[in-house]
């Protein structure tokens, strides 16, 4: 990379930058020249870089999303990127089990947080265009047995993504999902190993089966997550909206 990022010049919002994805992106956009906002529900987020800024709020509370947006707007000067990445993964749970407060808790998270973002980012951005990126997920196209919850928000979500981007088009903004298999962050170490202690696969077998079943012999990682959010931010995908793109290294 030369002295001009991908990025440069790029006022991004990030949802859910605090940790995980959300903070692969923040770090990586960065580094191809882009500055923002990173708002997220978790407090003291330390050692952004340069040019960012922490902000703390809940994507369920719809004033909390447009004053992010705002702030984004009045501190840099436009909305240029937004990344709708905050989200939760659910507990395991058998169909017949679905505890319904749960469901309208990450429904509230993984869905409507997604909505509200998009609706307060295109008063900002419909003037000049840009890119909104939305954290799907593989099973934004297909199921997994014990995740009725996650497969239906992320299901959602696609359905969103292809909506607004036939709206959005012809103010020149782009919506477009990534859709991460298993990735190797310490949130999926976390469940694997619980689940091994639960009596389930042991998390060593359970990662080798994993990498096994994908084409490149590997589990993807934050950092091929974050590259591909730089595509979609950058003008090298200018031609491409209302997709998903897998990162999964290939998932049989």
């Amino acid at each position: 990379m030369g002295a001009q990022g991908l990025l440069t010049g790029r006022n991004v919002l990030v949802t859910g930058g605090a940790n995980g994805l959300g903070r692969a992106i923040v770090e990586r956009f960065a580094v191809e020249g882009a500055r923002g906002i990173s708002f997220d529900a978790a407090g003291g987020q330390s050692g952004l870089p340069d040019g960012w800024q922490a902000m703390t709020g809940d994507v369920t509370l719809e004033g909390d999303v447009a004053a992010a947006v705002e702030q984004t707007k009045t501190a840099l000067g436009s909305v240029d990127v937004v990344v709708a990445n905050a989200g939760v993964v659910p507990p395991w749970s058998e169909t017949e089990n679905i505890d319904l407060e749960e469901w309208d808790r990450v429904f509230a998270i993984n869905v409507r947080g997604v909505a509200a973002t998009i609706k307060h980012a295109v008063p900002a951005m419909k003037d000049t265009g840009g890119s909104i990126i939305v954290m799907g997920s593989l099973n934004s196209w297909q199921a997994h047995p014990r995740l009725c919850l996650y497969s239906a928000t992320k299901h959602a979500v696609l359905g969103i993504v292809r909506a607004a981007a036939l709206d959005l088009g012809r103010c020149g903004i782009r919506v477009n999902a990534i859709g991460p298999g298993p990735i190797a962050t310490d949130a999926l170490r976390s469940r694997v190993e619980r689940r091994a202690a639960e009596g389930g696969v042991p998390t060593d077998e359970a990662f080798a089966a994993m990498a096994s079943g994908t084409a490149l012999g590997r589990i993807a990682t934050e950092a091929d997550v974050a590259a591909t959010a730089v595509f979609l931010a950058s003008d090298l995908s200018s031609a491409q909206t209302g997709l998903l793109v897998p990162v999964d290294c290939g998932v049989n």
